[in-house]
């Protein structure tokens, strides 16, 4: 379709839209899923492998009274057909989801193509990996492929992440031009919030300031929330609103997701939203075309004004403004050493298997009577089930008066998880957190367990960073603020280390306070990482363990992939026995200890095997303080 036709199809849809409500085709994937559609398949590749499917599922709709078609394009991004090793194939994907839209659309007049795209699914900055201009840029290749088959408009849906959503709309924009009209939809939840966090009048100002031409609601919720949610965002916006609701909650019935909302309920909300003046209304997940039949019998019955929004003047302030952050210093005495320039000295003591910490405890004190600073605690190190970290560290520092440095990782948590275990570790009186990404099921005991990632270390380290100035995952102010000592880990003898630099130095902008290594043995690994890390410099505490065996040393090298010098292999295989194996062990660490001194800040001791009284030992190397 030529840009002159498009731009004309554009002018129609905007004169229709000013004079009465459209309605929009209900759910795709659910319509593919009573087709015996496995989830796991990639749906917008049906488009090429079942198109008379799809096909269908759009006359359906047509036939029921829609006056948009969405094409089967949701998920035809780069970041999510790649997982399917479909990259090659967006743009055909694409422009099959729009041909078979179009032959659809065709059998009535004025049934609009709109071509649907959704979220990359993966983080974008700052809490994952994928830039603002690598999202802009995925999104655009998609648009692009729609614009050149013709769709009429485009819409964006059930994005529950605002800075991925404007990263889409100025794709959609700078690929289309003013005249294309754009949808842009997110997915709240019952109380009117973002996955993320932001509250209702958040996220319709940033819609209302969006170069989009109507804004709304998609997915998560029925449409009861729904229009709740519309009615509050009126305050706030006075763009045209569209409402594409699920069909309810959805009952697992005998293995299989099934909406039970019916097409009378649905279509009784739709108008109670047409007579709030929403513009566009549709339907999302188990909505089908019996249900965009009964809200289009309700369409046709109402011919509602556009609403006029009163929007106050200001944004209030305290949605405007961070707090600002605790001092490190006045954070905790921990915090104060570090601050202070104080050589620290921490032990790593690992959770006990059940729940008899008695033993952790004692290792504990007599770390304290020896003047250790902190015990470090792993949290499910080498993907093991242990005690929970963070009760560890409460009880440590309750039953054995020493701070702790307690390790939080992603693997086992998503979002909200992090949030609430973070806020809850704070409120319990713990201070100190080592953010890491957490070790993958699959090297411990139960290689099958799932884990989450839905961030990495460095997301981890924004969330921290965002608590701290009293805001929330989706950066909105929550009232309060935690004060975390925000502590992250490094390997200097990492096989690609640009990629361990480069990780570095943004977990250092997301907030990092020190650095805890990995084990050091040899001394030109670190004193490179040090040299490499200059710029962006904070505290680095240096990680040392003490060998027990040639065997133990081996393990460091082959498993944990943690360069020993030839030298200290050697004297580790001249031990006659296992006593002396350890002696030469410690000897060994307290040497690094002097080696290092000069050149870090503090240094992590381990404790092999819960045997304390070796870090202890290895502690004396450090000398006065």
């Amino acid at each position: 379709m030529g840009s002159t036709s498009r731009i004309s199809r554009a002018a129609e849809f905007r004169e229709l839209l000013g004079s009465r409500a459209l309605v929009a085709d209900g759910a795709m994937g659910t319509m593919l899923y009573t087709r015996g559609v496995f989830i796991n398949r990639c749906f917008d590749e049906l488009n090429l492998s079942a198109p008379q499917m799809v096909l269908d599922i759009h006359q359906e709709y047509v036939r029921a009274g829609a006056e948009i078609l969405e094409t089967n394009t949701f998920g035809a991004t780069r970041a999510r057909l790649v997982t399917y090793g479909l990259a090659d194939r967006i743009a055909e994907i694409n422009r099959a989801g729009v041909r078979l839209a179009r032959q659809a659309a065709s059998e009535r007049s004025r049934v609009f193509v709109a071509g649907a795209v959704g979220p990359l699914g993966v983080h974008i900055e700052p809490l994952g990996p994928t830039s603002y201009e690598e999202a802009r840029a995925m999104f655009r290749e998609q648009i692009e492929a729609l614009l050149e088959e013709g769709v009429d408009l485009l819409i964006f849906e059930t994005f529950s992440n605002l800075s991925e959503l404007r990263e889409a709309v100025l794709a959609g924009r700078e690929a289309a031009g003013p005249e294309m009209v754009i949808v842009a939809q997110v997915t709240a939840d019952e109380e009117g919030r973002l996955h993320d966090g932001a509250d209702t009048e958040t996220f319709a100002r940033f819609l209302d300031a969006l170069p989009a031409d109507v804004v709304g609601l998609n997915c998560s919720v029925g449409p009861k929330p729904t229009l709740e949610t519309l009615e509050r965002m009126m305050a706030y916006t006075k763009k045209p609103l569209s409402a594409m609701p699920n069909a309810g909650h959805p009952t697992r019935i005998e293995g299989r997701n099934i909406y039970l909302s019916s097409p009378e309920y649905m279509a009784q909300y739709a108008r109670r939203m047409l007579w709030e003046g929403v513009k566009i209304v549709g339907g999302c997940c188990g909505t089908t075309p019996e249900h965009i039949k009964a809200i289009a019998s309700e369409a046709r019955s109402l011919q509602p004004g556009l609403r006029e929004a009163v929007i106050p003047a200001q944004a209030p302030e305290a949605k405007k403004q961070a707090l600002e952050k605790i001092p490190l210093e006045k954070k905790s005495p921990l915090g104060a050493k570090i601050a202070a320039g104080k050589f620290v000295v921490f032990v790593e003591i690992l959770p006990p298997r059940g729940v008899d910490a008695s033993r952790e405890i004692a290792g504990a004190k007599m770390c304290r009577e020896a003047g250790i600073d902190a015990i470090n605690v792993p949290d499910g190190p080498r993907a093991s089930a242990r005690m929970s970290a963070q009760v560890t560290c409460q009880l440590i520092e309750r039953e054995a008066g020493i701070e702790t440095v307690l390790h939080f990782c992603c693997r086992d948590r998503n979002i909200l998880g992090i949030q609430s275990e973070l806020l809850g570790a704070y409120a319990a009186g713990l201070r100190n957190i080592l953010c890491i990404t957490g070790d993958p099921p699959r090297m411990g005991a139960y290689p099958n367990a799932t884990a989450v990632f839905d961030v990495d270390s460095i997301g981890l380290c924004n969330i921290v960073n965002n608590l701290n100035q009293g805001l929330d995952i989706g950066g909105h102010p929550f009232g309060s603020q935690t004060g975390l000592v925000l502590g992250v880990g490094a390997n200097p003898g990492a096989l690609n280390l640009e990629e361990e630099i480069r990780r570095t130095e943004w977990k250092v902008l997301a907030g990092a306070e020190f650095i805890i290594t990995q084990p050091v043995f040899d001394i030109t690994l670190l004193e490179r990482f040090l040299e490499r890390i200059s710029r962006f410099r904070i505290p680095v505490i240096a990680g040392i363990w003490p060998l027990t065996s040639l065997r133990n040393a081996e393990f460091m090298v082959n498993e944990l992939r943690v360069p020993v010098p030839e030298e200290f292999m050697e004297r580790m295989r001249a031990a006659k026995d296992p006593e002396q194996a350890r002696r030469e062990g410690v000897a060994i660490a307290q040497e690094m200890v002097r080696r290092v001194r000069p050149m870090v800040e503090g240094v992590q001791l381990s404790a092999p095997f819960g045997r304390y009284e070796l870090a202890i030992e290895v502690a004396r190397a450090v000398g006065p303080r």
